[in-house]
């Protein structure tokens, strides 16, 4: 890869919400921007390593983006109004004194477009990332373990449903804003949540995609400063991403959290990650704040023995009244176990136990059948853990479950 290039994908990723939501601004057309911008980025990556990177590279994009929608709407013949509404000053260079509200409220909007709940989940994720992260259909695919097909159908779909459905290219009102920012935080979740917790294939962690979500969550903190939930995800994201460099070995296979050497846990994400819950206490945790609260109880502790079990109990109940969830339900079992001993967290998983939700995990067998063995019921331990292997999708993971089994045989 040339200088060139390298320098055309790092502009690109830093300045293409930018980018898109001007576009969308200047054409009232969300699919036409996010079109034309990546006409322009296709140009740009022949034409920068044969003619050299321009002087303003932001302003080149812009220009020629706007240029290949000004062709599109030529060429479909629409209302004149819209093409000299985008035509209009469109040779100028790129201002880099433009209004920088006006450039948050870009961003904003293309934010609130991209998650907006006429999108499926799947539709959500891969469009925020396409258009916010300004990632391609090949990395995004790459990142979900999908052929990249499915995500070019998933992003032209969502962008059909929005047309269809007249989603205006507006930051939503505050009222409508504090409704719908619940999704938008929820599509950086997830997109984290698959970065840290990979569910198949052979990689535990994938860390390209857990940085994206982070640096995703730090822009909109950054057009949205006081919302506290959005500093609370934030912190979530780095105290559990400071866990990573510990969470697997040489071989790349998992660590248990007793077992990992703390000494590598990230110490930099652990003071950013404190950071950003110190601004989410003021006004009270939500859901996110809340755990990252457990986290940092964890990032705090010298070890496994000396973590205080007992507040991470209280967390996780202030949790599931706020946000009922059984894996809520299934984590504060497991804390119980640390506090009390394993037949009290036994006691609560058994209670969860016919809940539909968790049919399809593993998490639910994988944490009976440790508590089974540490009670000393062997066979019953034995056939939860080999469920659960049978159910886990991570090679990976799947493996250490195999080794439990074994170890009981």
């Amino acid at each position: 890869m040339s200088d060139a290039t390298r320098a055309v994908e790092a502009i690109w990723r830093i300045e293409s919400a930018r980018i898109v939501g001007a576009l969308a601004r200047y054409t009232g057309d969300f699919a036409l921007a996010e079109d034309a911008a990546q006409e322009a980025l296709a140009e740009a990556l022949v034409a920068w390593p044969r003619d050299g990177q321009p002087a303003n590279p932001v302003g080149w994009l812009m220009t020629t983006a706007k240029r290949r929608a000004i062709d599109t709407i030529r060429r479909a013949g629409v209302q004149r109004e819209k093409y000299e509404a985008i035509a209009h000053d469109q040779d100028e260079a790129y201002d880099d004194e433009l209004d920088i509200e006006r450039i948050d409220d870009d961003v904003l909007a293309l934010m609130f477009v991209s998650c907006h709940p006429v999108l499926s989940k799947e539709a959500r994720v891969a469009l925020t990332l396409r258009v916010v992260g300004g990632l391609s259909s090949e990395e995004i695919a790459r990142a979900f373990l999908v052929p990249v097909p499915t995500i070019q159908a998933r992003i032209t779909r969502a962008k059909k449903t929005i047309a269809a459905a007249k989603v205006p290219f507006e930051v939503p009102s505050p009222d409508e804003r504090r409704q719908r920012l619940a999704g938008v935080l929820n599509v950086l979740y997830l997109i984290f949540t698959e970065g840290s917790t990979a569910t198949s294939g052979e990689d535990l962690i994938r860390t390209d995609l857990a940085r994206e979500a982070r640096r995703l969550t730090r822009v909109l903190i950054g057009v949205l400063p006081d919302e506290p939930e959005a500093y609370g995800l934030l912190a979530l994201m780095e105290l559990t991403a400071s866990r990573f460099p510990a969470r697997t070995d040489a071989t790349g296979d998992p660590v248990l959290l007793e077992d990992q050497d703390r000494t590598r846990w990230d110490q930099g994400a652990v003071r950013r990650g404190l950071a950003a819950l110190e601004q989410a206490t003021p006004r009270g945790l939500g859901p996110y704040g809340l755990q990252a609260a457990i986290a940092a109880t964890h990032a705090t502790a010298d070890s496994v023995e000396t973590t205080d079990w007992e507040r991470i109990v209280v967390l996780y109940e202030a949790l599931g009244r706020i946000a009922p969830n059984p894996i809520v339900d299934l984590n504060r079992a497991v804390a119980v176990a640390m506090a009390h001993g394993p037949l009290r967290g036994l006691e609560i998983v058994d209670r969860i136990a016919d809940d539909k939700r968790l049919d399809h995990t593993h998490l639910l067998p994988t944490v009976r059948g440790e508590l089974l063995r540490r009670l000393g019921r062997t066979v019953e331990a034995r056939e939860e853990l080999e469920r659960a292997a049978g159910m886990c999708t991570n090679e990976r993971e799947r493996a250490v479950l195999r080794q439990k089994v074994a170890d009981l045989t």
